[in-house]
């Protein structure tokens, strides 16, 4: 297992933790985790890396050893960290992106917002969100107001070994080796005598806004760099999104001027822990040719 250190930076008013495997002097390749996820998640990808890699991957605020707001949380902060955090790391050079889930989504759009930032962007399964309808709008203001009489929390587990079970009941591809490394870093100590999930629960609160579409494919006509778009072919997020809609998904991958479609097979949506070892060809294939 390649080894990593750990640096903390004060970004916008948030302690944010980043992870980093490689010397400073390798090619610098930044990995972004998804929801309720942590950067040491990509372990599995970074230990299937062939070249050498500067790999940094940050936790998200909120998520891991970052700092949490402990209220709401609105998306457009992760662009202006990741922007921040670029402009630390890599102040001159454009980056390569490599995005899962929420980081996928949000590598696409800063891709588009600062497209002179941006080498290239890997998306896994940064599909967006389901089209919402206008009408939906008053439901969800009403479900955010309920929302705030209460706090959230997410569930606890006796210990690391409930925890791993859990994750391996959600993601039955899971080796028993897997699910214990990865209970280690997405868990923590509840303070109760228990083990409950790294990330604040004010994740599991929703956005008042609905989502756009229309906005995040206007951005996404902006994205200059190539874009390697990649789907598991088992992904239950997929199916949700576009099992009725095949149009609607068309019409997103259309948006990018230059892009390159692969499904995986033998792998559901957390395909960083499926199938490491084919992501990590993808990305050195996509970044080296």
């Amino acid at each position: 297992m390649k080894a990593c250190h750990s640096e903390f930076h004060q970004i916008r008013g948030r302690r944010l933790h980043v992870r980093i495997w490689g010397s400073e002097a390798a090619p610098l390749l930044v990995l972004l985790h998804g929801w309720c996820d942590v950067s040491a998640s990509f372990q599995f990808v970074v230990d299937a890396l062939a070249r050498d890699w500067r790999v940094l991957a940050p936790d998200w605020r909120g998520f891991g050893l970052s700092e949490w707001n402990n209220d709401v949380y609105w998306f457009p902060d992760y662009i202006a960290d990741l922007d921040a955090l670029l402009l630390h790391y890599s102040p001159q050079d454009p980056v390569r992106l490599v995005g899962h889930s929420l980081g996928g989504n949000a590598a696409c759009l800063y891709a588009g917002i600062r497209p002179a930032r941006v080498a290239g962007v890997v998306n896994l399964e940064g599909l967006g969100l389901r089209r919402y309808a206008p009408d939906e709008a008053p439901g969800r203001y009403a479900n955010w107001l309920d929302q705030l009489r209460d706090t959230p929390s997410f569930r606890s587990y006796s210990d690391r070994s409930g925890f791993a079970a859990r994750l391996q009941k959600e993601n039955p591809r899971l080796s028993d080796e897997k699910a214990q490394f990865l209970a280690q870093y997405m868990g923590e100590d509840d303070h109760a005598g228990g083990i409950h999930l790294a990330a604040d629960p004010f994740h599991r609160w929703v956005n008042p806004t609905i989502y756009r579409v229309e906005e995040a494919m206007a951005i996404w006509r902006q994205v200059t760099a190539p874009v390697l778009w990649v789907t598991a072919a088992d992904s239950f997020i997929f199916k949700q999104l576009f099992a009725v809609d095949s149009a609607d998904y068309r019409n997103r991958i259309a948006c990018f001027k230059d892009v390159r479609e692969v499904t995986l097979d033998e792998c559901g949506h957390n395909m960083q822990h499926d199938q490491p070892q084919q992501v990590a060809g993808l990305i050195e294939e996509f970044f080296v040719a």
